[in-house]
Formats: structure tokens, C-alpha cells, sequence
């Protein structure tokens, strides 16, 4: 793990991130204490398939219908 202060962040940005890319953590300190640290995101194991929940969910047809009195009353801070 590499420790590198801000400004050398900022002058060298694009190599810093090349090298969290192949899986280096980069710390970078602000007055020599790390603030934040610069890793790799995870890439999805499998690519996104659109439908494929398709008949594997169900919603009630009155999902949207107005909360009953008594309910609405409790998230609105009433007793």
C-alpha cells in the first residue's frame, strides 16, 4: 500500500489510478494523516440481462393505494 499526500495526488492522478486498477490500495494523506483511500471499483460478475426477473415478481395491484388513516398517522407523528 502506497501512501502519497495530495498534491502529488493531483500531479500524478491518471498513474495512481492505473496502478489501484491492477489492484494497488493508495492512500492519500492530507498533513500526513490518510483521508482517503483510492481502490479498484468491482466490476459486476456477469453482464446486467433486462427481463431477467421477468414472472419472478409480483405486485399487489393496490401497491400504490393510500395508507389506511391509522397508519398514515403514525409516520406523520400523530399517537
Amino acid at each position: 500500500m502506497k501512501t502519497v499526500n495530495i498534491h502529488e495526488a493531483k500531479t500524478h492522478l491518471s498513474r495512481l489510478i492505473e496502478r489501484a486498477r491492477t489492484g494497488e490500495e493508495i492512500t492519500i494523506a492530507k498533513d500526513g494523516r490518510p483521508v482517503v483511500k483510492l481502490v479498484p471499483v468491482d466490476s459486476p460478475s456477469e453482464p446486467r440481462q433486462p427481463g431477467r426477473w421477468k414472472g419472478g415478481l409480483w405486485i399487489s395491484p393496490d401497491f400504490d393505494a393510500p395508507l389506511p388513516a391509522d397508519l398514515l398517522d403514525s409516520f406523520e407523528g400523530g399517537a
